[in-house]
């Protein structure tokens, strides 16, 4: 299983993301990854950074660790557009790139509509997916799909991308895993208080990724993944 982190986006100078990019390379993680919102669920007066712009200088500032957005959400912008900027992450970091994609949420939908963004049906955000995904993947670049209804599980069989599951337990994970490639994203315990045990747990059932959130920190991650005896930092 490799081990991932979410960057510090939302905040007031975008140094911190990058130099938890930079210190997530140097801990021996294996990818980076940033939110896609326009403020924090719940906190419309606190700021956000874009993702791709970050991840863009991210991959300028290191060499080796994967990155992208988790996940980028469909029907925020265009299709065109959030496809040109997989392929401009890509011109950058040529095979660093991952493409988890998303339809958003009734959490995420008050961000569109404070911007005057037109939110279609579920089912036509999840056939926009279903587009991109294909595209994407023509150009050699892997594809996530989050969310763990049934229906965003078809899509992503039907599409022959991963599996995405936010904050699930172990169980969830190894009956997916059961049927195709599954990832696991999430708040993780702090060390000491069971972080090894739950990192191995995710490896057991069959999780290819663990991304944590930036509570956890790189050298935290590496640690407790070592101490079970899987992990070898990069």
């Amino acid at each position: 299983m490799k081990l991932g982190i979410l960057l510090p986006l939302f905040r007031d100078k975008v140094d911190d993301a990058l130099d938890a990019a930079v210190a997530a390379e140097d801990a021996g993680l294996d990818g980076i990854f940033a939110y896609d919102h326009l403020w924090p669920i719940g906190h419309r007066e606190r700021p956000a950074f874009a993702p791709f712009p970050v991840l863009a200088r991210a991959l300028t500032m290191t060499s080796r660790v994967m990155v992208g957005p988790l996940v980028a959400r469909v029907g925020l912008v265009e299709n065109a557009v959030l496809d040109a900027q997989f392929r401009s992450l890509s011109a950058i970091g040529p095979g660093r790139v991952l493409a988890p994609l998303g339809v958003g949420d009734g959490l995420s939908a008050k961000e569109n509509e404070a911007y005057g963004l037109a939110q279609l049906p579920a089912d036509d955000r999840r056939a926009q997916l279903t587009e991109l995904a294909k595209d994407l993947q023509v150009r050699g670049i892997p594809t996530w799909v989050g969310g763990s209804g049934p229906k965003s599980i078809a899509v992503a069989r039907a599409t022959g991308s991963a599996v995405n599951l936010w904050s699930q337990p172990a169980s969830v994970v190894a009956e997916h895993a059961k049927t195709g490639e599954v990832t696991w994203a999430g708040d993780l315990p702090a060390a000491g208080e069971g972080l090894a045990e739950h990192l191995a747990e995710l490896e057991q059932a069959g999780a290819t990724w663990a991304i944590a959130t930036y509570a956890r920190s790189a050298e935290e991650l590496v640690d407790a993944a070592k101490s079970g005896g899987w992990f070898t930092p990069g």
